[in-house]
């Protein structure tokens, strides 16, 4: 009976004296392998990308914007400030105003916030400081408003001036000196909603005052970690609902509430939803190669035993046994696929680096994932060798030596 050890070294013996038909074998679950591999850390890293962008607008945030006016106060205000789990909140009001720096005007988001905005936002300075509640007719720009929408820069103490329209009809033009410039976090694809670098923000009750109203358009909330945005989410959405005189019965009815509220896992969910449904479909192509190369392997093992026949009833009559030689091909055909799984690993990492550094995407790479591949390779050697393998060992000895 042949060791394990004499089967590996006379299959490897086999798959050298035919050089070329063994490597274009191998090609096929190389090419299968590696497309595995390489959609699959995409696919990770598509996900990492949209959870950093994603995080880079707000930290644990919570929104919540009002469908009606006079509807949010300081009330909610503070009823939401001391929501167990929520460790800072901006009320926000925001108007589109016309904003004027030297000769050029231009329509611009504005946003009434006070400082825990800062916090809530994950907002990083280009230049200057972010507003505190003690500021009054000052702005902070973010980065596509100050470098890029008027003809010439804005700078940190220059004047702007912003026209606003009252719920009255009048319009009221201020003056306002910027205190900073807000860096851009570039969500070039996941975006929230609540994107800092397209809006200016001024203080809430400066912008209350100038509008003569004393009410939010809404609230960006931070909870005190990822893992208890849902539970705080629900415990502000049930005490905001009471508080506006929604009915217990329809508390769980989003279209009974005045408002909408929306969190950080929501977005999350929705671009997970996207990259696994991108990921699925690459993959699925990927193993159609797969199987292709698995098919190959089959055909060559065939062709092999047909021009082994001889081989074959030699071995026989020198007393190898049907098991040994059922043994033998099956590890024959694992090899093609071992050899095949590890290029086709290095290619699919090669692979993915080099579209993750094209693309600026993160380098993330689920290792349980890529060891199913490999494994998977294994398995389709072993299994493509199953058919061949015994139908070497079933053959009679003494018809094999007849053969021409």
């Amino acid at each position: 009976m042949l060791s394990l050890k004499q089967s590996f070294s006379i299959s490897l013996g086999s798959i050298s004296s035919s050089k070329l038909r063994s490597a274009l074998t191998t090609l096929g679950i190389v090419i299968g392998v590696a497309a595995v591999i390489a959609n699959v850390t995409l696919g990770a890293s598509f996900n990492q990308y949209f959870t950093d962008e994603i995080g880079a607008v707000g930290s644990n945030f919570i929104v919540i914007y009002s469908q009606n006016t006079n509807i949010f106060f300081d009330n909610q205000l503070e009823l939401i400030s001391n929501t167990p789990g929520v460790v800072g909140v901006s009320p926000i009001n925001q108007q589109m105003a016309r904003v004027t720096y030297l000769s050029t005007s231009r329509q611009i988001d504005i946003q009434g916030v006070n400082e825990d905005y800062d916090e809530v936002a994950n907002i990083i300075m280009e230049s200057g400081e972010f507003l505190d509640d003690n500021d009054r007719y000052v702005a902070v720009l973010g980065a596509d408003v100050a470098n890029e929408k008027f003809d010439t820069r804005i700078s940190v103490k220059n004047p702007i001036e912003i026209t606003f329209r009252r719920e009255d009809g009048g319009v009221v033009t201020q003056k306002f000196i910027v205190k900073g410039v807000i860096q851009d976090p570039n969500t070039t694809f996941a975006q929230t909603g609540v994107e800092p670098e397209i809006r200016i923000f001024i203080p809430v009750a400066t912008m209350n005052e100038i509008l003569g109203v004393n009410y939010y358009g809404g609230f960006f909330i931070k909870a005190e970690s990822l893992e208890a945005v849902e539970t705080t989410g629900d415990e502000i959405d049930r005490r905001l609902a009471r508080s506006l005189g929604v009915p217990n019965r329809d508390l769980d009815n989003d279209d009974a509430k005045p408002y909408v509220l929306f969190d950080q896992l929501e977005i999350l969910e929705q671009t997970g939803q996207l990259s696994t449904a991108l990921t699925s479909l690459l993959t699925s192509v990927a193993l159609i190669s797969l199987m292709v190369g698995s098919i190959g392997i089959m055909n060559i093992m065939l062709v092999t035993v047909a021009e082994r026949t001889r081989e074959i009833g030699l071995m026989k009559a020198l007393g190898f046994t049907k098991k040994d030689i059922l043994v033998l091909f099956i590890i024959e055909s694992m090899v093609v696929g071992l050899i095949g799984g590890v290029l086709g690993v290095a290619l699919g990492v090669t692979a993915a680096l080099a579209v993750n550094s094209y693309l600026e995407l993160p380098n993330i790479f689920p290792i349980g994932q890529i060891a199913i591949g490999f494994v998977v390779a294994v398995g389709v050697g072993l299994i493509a060798g199953v058919y061949p393998a015994n139908k070497a060992a079933r053959m009679n000895p003494v018809e094999a030596l007849r053969k021409d």
